[in-house]
């Protein structure tokens, strides 16, 4: 996946239900509907929030139930 230019390497079969990660980004609005449609091909239910954690801005993705 690729957010304001990095490419992000992210191990799906890892991403349990309750997890969560952070991906820090300036183009937050662009970035969350990359990870929006991302999820929706692999059949992910996720909450998507624009964060600032530790003084940087980005987006935290949690992974729910559907």
């Amino acid at each position: 996946m690729k957010i304001d230019g990095v490419t992000y390497e992210i191990d799906w079969t890892e991403f349990q239900i309750g997890s969560s990660f952070f991906i820090p980004c300036v183009g937050v609005t662009t970035g969350k509907q990359l990870i929006e449609r991302k999820m929706a091909r692999l059949g992910f239910g996720v909450v998507v929030k624009i964060v600032i954690e530790d003084g940087v801005k980005g987006l935290r993705v949690w992974r729910k139930k559907k």
